[in-house]
């Protein structure tokens, strides 16, 4: 069984896309999901610098298209296969969600684009971030978030935990963290799933309808339980309720094991869910796709 798995919004770095745009057919495939995310994602992937790139309502779009060019790369290896499943964390879900089937890439450019835009309104009506802690007891870290009012926004396994909430709120949890774990602030403006933003719920949920999912070609995880999702409607639904509730990365990571994984192939940008792997899926082969030679790599691989 192979997992191919979808990075989440943080893990984009300046002039990434640069060499995927030597690769025939990619300029004008990017080309094709910019329109449907009305932004100019060759500008933001080649030239602009990291404080650009990480306004939420940029980076989302610029996260799924890039998973989306190297997947359309891949998918002749894996087309038809039934060793095949596909998970994302956080906005990854949207481009595992689009490769597993359930979205069209316009559909799924579409949706990342109302999700990107509201949750970056959401987060600027009020100061908030999130923070990792990493290490401590589960019970420790758990009670400590609970403490300053804070939410477990992400829970990634191998000992790390993304709390979110106010500002003040994080201040409180780095100046008392749990037992043993250390507290690290994220460079992301807002405290992604949690009710800070609520407020993107219901342009979601406006756009649910004129949208067109099927049911899952491949097997697709979800983040709320890391179970596989069998309709392509409740995929989406899930996607929308995502917005404000906790990832479950530790718990897709539990069903890729029950699954049988035997390799973890991580889409660009890529490098966090390999890490995370490395802790959660020990002794799985995990490779971080960031180049068209590392696809390469895979593609042979896999052939």
């Amino acid at each position: 069984m192979i997992a191919l798995v979808c990075p989440g919004q943080g893990s984009q770095k300046p002039g990434f896309l640069t060499e995927w745009l030597t690769v025939p057919g990619v300029p004008e495939h990017l080309a094709r999901l910019s329109d449907a995310a009305g932004l100019d994602l060759a500008h933001y992937g080649t030239e602009a610098d990291e404080e650009t790139i990480k306004d939420t309502a940029v980076a989302q779009p610029l996260i799924v298209a890039a998973g989306l060019l190297a997947g359309r790369l891949l998918a002749p290896v894996l087309e038809g296969r039934e060793d095949v499943v596909h998970a994302g964390h956080s906005v990854g879900e949207i481009t595992a969600a689009a490769l597993a089937g359930v979205l069209s890439e316009e559909d799924a450019m579409r949706f990342v684009r109302v999700r990107a835009t509201e949750m970056a309104r959401a987060a600027a009506a009020t100061p908030t971030g999130m923070a990792a802690v990493l290490g401590g007891k589960e019970d420790d870290v758990a009670a400590a978030i609970a403490a300053v009012g804070a939410t477990a926004a992400n829970a990634n396994g191998g000992g790390q935990v993304v709390a979110a909430g106010t500002l003040e709120q994080l201040d409180a949890l780095a100046e008392n963290p749990p037992a043993r774990a250390k507290v690290i602030r994220l460079k992301v403006a807002g405290a992604f799933h949690t009710e800070h933003m609520a407020p993107a719920l219901r342009p979601l949920r406006d756009l649910v309808p004129e949208l067109s999912p099927e049911d899952p070609a491949q097997p697709l995880l979800s983040n709320f339980d890391g179970a596989p999702v069998t309709s392509g409607q409740a995929a989406l639904e899930s996607l929308v309720d995502q917005v404000c509730r906790p990832v479950r990365w530790d718990a897709c990571m539990q069903t890729l094991t029950a699954m049988g994984v035997e390799r973890v192939v991580e889409l660009p940008p890529a490098g966090t869910l390999v890490g995370l792997a490395k802790r959660g899926l020990k002794g799985v082969p995990a490779v971080a796709v960031n180049t068209p030679q590392d696809l390469e790599g895979v593609r042979s691989t896999l052939s």
